[in-house]
């Protein structure tokens, strides 16, 4: 089945009802008997079964309640009706079962209680009373059971929102402690952090101020002086997440959950949904509506029309241990603008490119600096300082040097070798050859020089402290490496998508010497250039499916060997998806900064 959007235009109100439908479309012959559970794969995520079934009837409803509140024509309301009444009763066989602590049902909870909120007439009112009670109950145990002290708090709120809209029984003050407690993750300048940690990824968008813009909408009146916080936060927020699009509305792959695809555009039609002119509503708007765009032309979908798990292709080795075949549905927040009336001023706007932006926009709440051509064509982000140690790949998605909204970034098969271990935007070092390690968790980040300076200990006795220097469209990256024992390393440029390598296209050109390794395709070209040169060249094969982007890929690498003792490495990276700007640029590399001595360092 060919991609379910991709003859959809996806600029009006009414397009983006039928993507809805058309979305929903293909689930409908894997629901269950009962109409509880749907059971879209069979690979496995953390949690039973039973939540993961649970996960494929709930995460529907983020795009399937707007639609109906804003007066589309669901057809499908009497499965939803059994279905909440069959999960929510305990002597059913297709109960949902009782939540524990920290339970994913906890998770699923929160789009039925967006039902009640905004749909009630379709979920609730139908129900029988004894429905009502089992569902209430069900619902209701969000406040009796612990949860992740994070976002997840969002969810008991909006549970007692929707309780509290049915005249269910409800807990006030577990939802108030919810909020109070979230209020000590806010950060200021708009971000927060998702709990105790150091992410500061696609969950500030598309989870907390997702959530809170729909708490000042749904509660505004009872609450107006929190409102009035999440809407300020919003507004301090979208101008600098602005910087994380291109002009054509593809998002920067970075962190993790990117399997929830155009969830990274949610939070443009939340501002809306809450009536929160951040940016002109045009700019809103072709943010937005450009970002489903590009994923529309990506191959995400299974052969029978089902979500894949995946990012720009289906490929579970990039996936999360949480990640169940019905967890990509959460895609579907993306539609809370159909919500409103035609007459928004969102959906009456006409879209707007882009603003003017500058090449380089340093986030320091982020540990990010982004960098950008001329015509936003493509979005670099040299980060430090991030690191989430419990998520699968977590060195990966959080503490490259580099991501790239054209080249994306690859995720390892194993470190055993440089085909496995896909080291793009990292410096690799190895004590025996062979196995290699990058850097997992930067112990200090700081900025110096206008530089991203890290910290960090790939090896024991193994240190070394890193510079990356912005300088459009190049970057440069220093390295000071220390070390107790010899050691090998590899440094990976961007990766670059090799179709075209064929022997009938025979498209690709690749080279590799002292000093430098490039490649270009049809898909751009990448390289990098050891401005001290000390390493020798080689362009990398890499296993297939390691990038998230383009499932067969080289990568323009630098090779080294070092004693023990103390060394200076340094390149300079080029990465353009126009072939024609990259050969170009390639002539003109950077020099190291004058505030670099080869000598002694930093002065």
């Amino acid at each position: 089945m060919s991609n379910l959007l991709a003859n959809n235009n996806l600029r009006t109100r009414a397009d983006l009802q039928a993507a809805v439908r058309d979305l929903f479309e293909p689930m409908k012959s894997h629901f269950s008997p009962g109409a509880a559970r749907v059971h879209l794969g069979d690979t496995a995520a953390h949690y039973d079964h039973h939540a993961a079934e649970l996960e494929g009837f709930a995460r529907p409803l983020w795009g399937l309640v707007p639609w109906a509140a804003g007066g589309g024509a669901f057809d499908d309301w009497d499965r939803y009706r059994r279905g909440l009444t069959n999960g929510s009763d305990p002597q059913h066989p297709e109960y949902w079962g009782a939540p524990r602590e920290r339970d994913q049902r906890l998770v699923e909870m929160a789009a039925i209680g967006l039902a009640l909120a905004l749909v009630p007439h379709k979920v609730w009112e139908p129900l029988d009373p004894l429905a009502r009670d089992n569902l209430a109950h069900w619902l209701g145990s969000i406040n009796q059971v612990g949860i992740v002290d994070s976002n997840w708090l969002f969810f008991r709120v909006l549970v007692n929102l929707g309780l509290a809209n049915v005249g269910a029984a409800h807990d006030e003050t577990a939802m108030q402690a919810a909020l109070d407690r979230l209020e000590q993750f806010y950060l200021g300048d708009g971000w927060y952090a998702d709990g105790l940690t150091a992410q500061r990824d696609y969950y500030i968008p598309f989870a907390f101020h997702y959530y809170g813009l729909i708490y000042a909408k749904l509660a505004g009146e009872r609450d107006p002086q929190r409102a009035q916080r999440y809407r300020e936060r919003a507004t301090l927020f979208a101008p600098q997440f602005v910087h994380w699009f291109t002009a054509d509305g593809a998002a920067l792959p970075f962190g993790r959950s990117l399997t929830y695809r155009f969830a990274q555009g949610s939070f443009w039609g939340a501002l809306a949904f809450a009536d929160v002119e951040a940016l002109p509503w045009g700019v809103i708007k072709g943010l937005a509506l450009r970002h489903l765009r590009w994923w529309s032309q990506q191959p995400i979908f299974t052969a029978d029309g089902l979500l894949s798990i995946g990012y720009a292709y289906p490929n579970l080795n990039m996936a999360e241990q949480y990640n169940s075949p019905g967890s990509p549905y959460w895609a579907l927040k993306f539609f809370l603008p159909l919500a409103l009336p035609e007459s928004h001023p969102f959906w009456q706007a006409e879209e707007l490119p882009l603003p003017d932006l500058p090449p380089i926009q340093h986030q320091p709440q982020a540990d990010m600096i982004f960098c950008r051509d001329r015509a936003s064509r493509h979005v670099v982000a040299l980060t430090s300082g991030q690191h989430e140690p419990w998520i699968r790949h977590a060195g990966e998605k959080y503490a490259k040097f580099a991501y790239s909204t054209a080249f994306g970034f690859s995720v390892p098969l194993g470190q055993r070798g440089l085909t496995q271990a896909a080291v793009d935007s990292m410096l690799a070092l190895s004590d025996d050859g062979e196995y290699y390690r990058v850097r997992e968790r930067p112990i200090e980040a700081s900025v110096d020089h206008g530089a991203l300076r890290s910290l960090w200990h790939p090896l024991p006795g193994v240190e070394v402290e890193t510079w990356l220097i912005p300088n459009p469209p190049w970057h440069v990256r220093i390295h000071r490496l220390r070390t107790d024992r010899h050691l090998w390393s590899a440094e990976g440029g961007f990766a670059l998508d090799r179709t075209g390598d064929d022997p009938i296209a025979r498209s690709g050109v690749e080279q590799a010497s002292d000093g430098l390794a490039c490649a270009q395709y049809p898909a751009g070209g990448s390289g990098l250039r050891d401005l001290l040169g000390r390493r020798a060249g080689r362009v990398v094969r890499v296993d297939p499916n390691t990038n998230l982007l383009h499932p067969r890929t080289v990568l323009p690498t630098l090779l080294g060997e070092h004693a023990p003792g103390e060394h200076w490495l340094a390149c300079a990276v080029l990465a353009e998806p126009d072939v024609a700007d990259w050969v170009t640029a390639w002539e003109q590399p950077p020099q190291l900064p004058k505030w670099f001595n080869i000598e002694q360092g930093f002065g």
